[in-house]
């Protein structure tokens, strides 16, 4: 299939890239930017007029829920989700059922997502075994069959010792250990620890079960050069602690979650499930440090953090609802309203969800795909191409996603995608307005 995408913007941030030009795409690759190859004769040609033409957008967090849950989410219209999105490759943790830790489920569920020729998939292979914090899983042949890191998902590994094991290991051969900060004892809560909480009779989850969760990873990565990708940090200590371990140059990366990024606990208002997430929401303070952290580059990408979530979970009383919300479909308008609300700009909106994330993935995603996350002669031909102008209401029934529980409902939001191409196919084309 050659394509040929016409007098767009084209922004690919990862070479400061931003001129209005042509871009040919063939044989699942890009053949030019801005300078076409002679006599290329395109089966298809695509107006980008007004609109912008960006890389793939590369989302670090995203649950699939197959196998296993498959009432909350198939991998058909989860992958649908995505590239409705513009989102052409995702990371799913491997807290399914069963458990992620043996290579003939990271080789099913790889096959699996082939065959619908959509967003492409990206595993995480188990730490330990059935993520139960006590033997260590074969990376080595997990890394084989596709794993890209490694990964205790929501599950704390209560084992310190356990853990500078996997850690010790993965320096060793190189891999990446991914892990969301949150000591086990003080983080069963459901809310974040303050006021709200406390008016409303929530159990709290305080900052410190973050941070001190954090000074043992740093510990830990100082004694064995493991490199750590930290997940949906959540409060303004972590970013300061995770600044100052990157100015000392521990081999360190984090995300934050759209949710965390645009929302406080203040939004939970008289215990509205759909606020119910994890981490949980914390007070403006720390949503600002956020935000500018992800601006200044402490924070290396932003992503959906989706998971969804059936109806029945979400209707119960706050404390007992399934945390979670679906993001696939928001990542991209939420992002561009952070870069508009503080002033980062375009690029830097969009580095934060193709070229860095793809950069914290690094030589994990393989020859194949070491150029996702941009737009270069060669590089792989995914591509998003999406209308910055148009603006669209969040309408939860409206998702493609199975679970449809989200925050946003009823928000208004920035850039609406028009196609998204994987590996030079058409995945995704939104229907022509009435």
């Amino acid at each position: 299939m050659k394509i040929l995408i016409r007098q767009g913007r084209v922004i690919d941030p990862a070479r400061n890239f931003d001129e209005h030009c042509d871009v040919a795409l063939a044989a699942g690759r890009v053949i030019g930017v801005g300078s076409i190859p002679e006599g290329f004769a395109p089966n298809r040609v695509i107006d980008a007029r007004g609109c912008i033409v960006a890389p793939g957008l590369v989302d670090l967090a995203v649950r699939l829920r197959e196998p296993g849950h498959e009432h909350e989410g198939m991998l058909e219209s989860e992958m649908a989700a995505a590239v409705a999105g513009g989102i052409t490759s995702v990371v799913c943790p491997p807290d399914t059922d069963p458990v992620l830790d043996e290579p003939g489920l990271v080789d099913m569920l790889k096959f699996r997502a082939e065959k619908l020729h959509q967003a492409r998939v990206f595993p995480l292979g188990a730490l330990t075994r059935n993520l139960a914090g006590e033997v260590l899983t074969e990376m080595a042949e997990l890394t084989e069959s596709g794993c890209v890191g490694f990964s205790q998902a929501e599950v704390p590994l209560v084992n310190t010792q356990v853990l500078q094991r996997a850690m010790q290991y993965a320096a060793t051969y190189g891999y990446a250990v991914w892990l969301r900060p949150q000591d086990y004892h003080l983080g069963k809560g459901v809310a974040a620890s303050g006021a709200l909480a406390t008016r409303l009779g929530l159990s709290g989850i305080p900052v410190m079960a973050e941070t001190i969760a954090l000074h043992t990873i740093f510990e830990l990565m100082r004694a064995t050069g493991a490199r750590v990708h930290l997940c949906r940090i959540s409060s303004a200590a972590g970013v300061a602690l995770v600044r100052q371990a990157k100015q000392e140059g521990l081999k360190v990366s984090c995300d934050v979650s759209i949710n965390s990024l645009h929302l406080t606990d203040v939004d939970i208002g008289y215990f509205d499930s759909r606020m119910r997430l994890s981490p949980p929401l914390r007070q403006q303070r720390d949503r600002d440090a956020l935000r500018e952290g992800l601006a200044d580059g402490t924070i290396d990408a932003l992503v959906s953090d989706h998971t969804p979530v059936d109806e029945d979970a979400k209707t119960l009383p706050f404390a007992e609802a399934e945390p979670g919300a679906t993001g696939l479909e928001l990542l991209l308008g939420l992002a561009l309203k952070w870069g508009q609300e503080d002033g980062v700009g375009l690029v830097r909106a969009l580095a934060v969800l193709t070229s860095e994330p793809a950069r914290v993935l690094g030589s994990a995603l393989g020859t194949l795909q070491a150029s996702a996350g941009q737009l270069v002669d060669g590089g792989v031909a995914d591509v998003c191409v999406f209308d910055p102008q148009a603006h669209w209401t969040v309408t939860p029934a409206a998702l493609r996603s199975q679970g449809r529980n989200t925050p946003f409902g009823g928000h208004e939001l920035p850039g609406a995608v028009r196609f998204t191409i994987v590996g030079g196919q058409v995945a995704y084309e939104a229907k022509p307005a009435a």
